[in-house]
């Protein structure tokens, strides 16, 4: 069962708004690249705000997404793009519905 996830808030300045969403929409292609990264969503919950959600089966595979390139892409927009680093959290999962 997958067992792991992380939540992410990111807070796009507003000039770089339409910059940071295109970013996660194609990081998607790095998440499926992401052998231990079992599912990978990325949001939007405002004009500025974004989120991304992912889950592993344990904590080497959460720990190398950290480590991966969507998060260097994320710290790579951070001094630009967003108005503060994100905020990354890591969560148990207490139950999962998958596909």
């Amino acid at each position: 069962m997958t067992k792991l996830g992380l939540l992410a808030r990111i807070e796009a300045k507003p000039e770089y708004a339409d910059k940071v969403e295109a970013l996660l929409r194609d990081a998607l292609e790095l998440a499926r690249a992401e052998e231990h990264t079992v599912t990978w969503f990325s949001f939007r919950q405002g004009p500025t705000t974004f989120g991304v959600f992912d889950t592993f089966e344990d904590e080497e595979g959460r720990q190398g997404h950290l480590r991966g390139a969507i998060a260097a892409a994320l710290m790579d927009a951070a001094g630009t793009m967003l108005a503060e680093a994100p905020d990354i959290r890591p969560v148990d999962l207490l139950a999962v519905k998958l596909p």
